[in-house]
C-alpha cells in the first residue's frame, strides 16, 4: 500500500466532492461519478450511497484501479475494500456532510458494506 503525500491528501479532503473513475478490463477509464468521501487516520476512504447496485461501485469491483480527482489533485488509485474503520468513517462523514438524510444513507448498513480505501498507485 502507497500512501497519500499529506499536502495532496489535504487538498482532496479539504473539497467535499471526489471524482472517481474506475479502470475497465482494457485499461480505459468508465465515466466518473462524484462521490463523498472522507479521510481517517491518514487514509481515504469513499462508499456507494447505493451499495453494491451503484454503477461506479460496480466498476471498481472489476478491476480494482481507477483514478480519482478533487481539490486539484488528480492521481492513479487503488480501491481496497476495508470494514476496519467503519465507526471512525461513520463519525468523519457526520462531521464533514452533518446529519442530513444523505448522511443518513451513506451511514447505513448498506452503504457500509461498501466502505473502499483508496491509495495512491
Amino acid at each position: 500500500m502507497t500512501t497519500w503525500n499529506p499536502d495532496d491528501l489535504a487538498a482532496i479532503d479539504n473539497v467535499g466532492e471526489l471524482d472517481v473513475a474506475a479502470h475497465r478490463p482494457d485499461g480505459t477509464l468508465r465515466n466518473s461519478r462524484v462521490v463523498w468521501h472522507v479521510v481517517v487516520d491518514g487514509a481515504l476512504y469513499i462508499r456507494s450511497v447505493r451499495g453494491q447496485e451503484g454503477a461506479w461501485y460496480r466498476g471498481v469491483q472489476r478491476t480494482g484501479t481507477g483514478v480519482v480527482d478533487a481539490g486539484g489533485v488528480h492521481a492513479e488509485v487503488t480501491f481496497t475494500r476495508d470494514d476496519t474503520h467503519d465507526a471512525s468513517i461513520d463519525a468523519a462523514y457526520r462531521a464533514k456532510y452533518g446529519g442530513g438524510s444523505a448522511v443518513v444513507a451513506i451511514t447505513n448498513a448498506v452503504a457500509t458494506a461498501t466502505t473502499l480505501r483508496v491509495d495512491p498507485a
